[in-house]
């Protein structure tokens, strides 16, 4: 009984890992780009200058966050959320893709 449970568990691991890496591979950097014009009114991602918000340019080479958060996907998108220091909350004008997509280009740049 142990056994059958230990694999029909390994079976659900095995099926989430696999459902979190083909999400992970559907972001497209290029949607992202295009998402990112919004952002570039604010944000620079090309000659590393701050314009009203820091910029993104080697965003995911940096070790922290403004916040002093480590940067990851999680926390970089928490602040596109939740927005702040005069940014707007990006969590009801951005859909779950988008905001996959815009992350995929931010490690691009």
């Amino acid at each position: 009984m142990k056994m059958k449970s230990l694999l029909s568990a390994a079976g659900a691991f095995a099926l989430a890992l696999a459902i979190t890496s083909n999400n992970a591979m559907a972001a497209d950097a290029k949607k992202g780009k295009e998402a990112f014009e919004q952002c570039s009114a604010c944000h620079d991602v090309e000659s590393g200058e701050k314009k009203m918000g820091p910029s993104l340019k080697g965003l995911y080479k940096k070790g922290k966050l403004h916040n002093g958060k480590p940067v990851t996907d999680a926390n970089v998108q928490a602040v596109i959320d939740a927005g702040g220091n005069g940014m707007p909350p990006y969590a009801d004008m951005l859909s779950g893709a988008e905001k996959a997509d815009l992350l995929a280009y931010l490690k691009t740049v």
